[in-house]
């Protein structure tokens, strides 16, 4: 799967450092560019057209709710996510008319940032897969899907991490190996593998044992 684009604006450049920084933490994700202003968010949406925007409300040339009609008519398959201070309802009922993908409260809590960004990253995935579209395809793009929060997670597995995991067996849709699914997150065979083996004590995944061309077996994991 290519890489993620993501354009942050925001006029206050340590925030949008912080936000970068968060970023950077997921190895689907490029940053393309920063902009500190409405003119620059336009700027860079031209010359990069990145796949997502997180947008500031306040800048000081245009309120990032102004630019949402503009991003909209131009640019009307880039996805954006609004981080703001502002908790004026009028604010939060323009993005969801304009279809912003989430919104977040200043100061951003770290988890929350990355269980949005988790999120996207699952939708996107999902969208650029040659999935066949059937009702399961809809409820795992529409979030339809009941799942609990885990309580309680054994020692080395973080649901982050956890989340990346499943997300790489539903999009992929067949049998993965520790190392095929090392490389969809980012990590190492053995991490991977102690989370395919979690999920699949807790009936999340099953395993099968494949044997290749040279009669080699190898472990090969499936979602549930």
């Amino acid at each position: 799967m290519s890489r993620i684009k993501v354009a942050i604006a925001e006029d206050d450049f340590r925030v949008a450092d912080i936000h970068e920084k968060f970023l950077k933490k997921f190895k689907e994700i490029e940053v393309i560019g920063k902009s500190l202003n409405g003119e620059q968010t336009l700027q860079i949406l031209t010359e990069n057209t990145p796949d997502l925007v997180i947008l500031d409300v306040y800048m000081p040339d245009m309120l990032g709710s102004d630019l949402l009609p503009i991003i909209r008519e131009r640019f009307p398959k880039v996805s954006i996510i609004m981080i703001t201070a502002a908790t004026d309802k009028v604010f939060l009922e323009k993005a969801l008319s304009y279809g912003v993908e989430n919104y977040l409260i200043k100061p951003v809590n770290r988890e929350r940032f990355d269980e949005v960004i988790l999120e996207y990253i699952k939708k996107h995935s999902l969208l650029t897969s040659t999935q066949d579209v059937d009702q399961n395809y809809v409820d795992l793009l529409f979030g339809n899907k009941k799942t609990e929060k885990i309580a309680g997670l054994p020692k080395g597995i973080d649901e982050i991490t956890l989340g990346k995991v499943k997300n790489a067996l539903q999009v992929k849709n067949q049998g993965l190996s520790a190392e095929e699914v090392g490389k969809e997150i980012g990590a190492s065979r053995i991490t991977a593998r102690r989370y395919l083996e979690y999920l699949s004590s807790i009936k999340e995944a099953k395993a099968e044992v494949v044997y290749g061309i040279v009669g080699r077996p190898e472990r090969k994991y499936y979602p549930v």
